[in-house]
C-alpha cells in the first residue's frame, strides 16, 4: 500500500510542473496568481501523501493546514491590493 502513495506521490510531482508553466508564462497576473494557488493545493495533497508514507499524518496534517492558511491569506492580499491600487491594467499584464 505504501509502494501506492509513493508511486502518487511522484505522479502528483509531476502534476504540479503543469501549473509552473502558467505561473512562468502566464499572460496575466491573475492566471499566475490561479496556478500558484493550483500549485499550493496540490501541494497540500503531496504533503498528506509525504505524512502517510512517514507514518506521522498528525503532524503533517497540521503543516498543511498552515500552508493552506498562507495561501489564503497571500491569495486575499494580493487580491485587495490589485483592487485598491492605482496601477493601470497595462502595466499588470507586463
Amino acid at each position: 500500500m505504501e509502494t501506492f502513495f509513493l508511486y502518487s506521490a511522484v505522479v502528483l510531482t509531476i502534476v504540479i510542473a503543469i501549473p509552473l508553466i502558467r505561473v512562468m508564462k502566464g499572460p496575466t497576473l491573475y492566471d499566475r496568481i490561479l496556478a500558484t494557488n493550483a500549485i499550493a493545493t496540490k501541494t497540500i495533497v503531496l504533503i498528506c501523501l509525504i505524512g502517510f508514507v512517514f507514518g506521522r499524518i498528525d503532524m503533517f496534517i497540521d503543516i498543511t493546514l498552515a500552508y493552506a492558511i498562507l495561501g489564503f491569506i497571500g491569495v486575499m492580499v494580493i487580491a485587495k491590493f490589485l483592487s485598491s491600487s492605482k496601477i493601470s491594467r497595462e502595466e499588470l499584464n507586463d
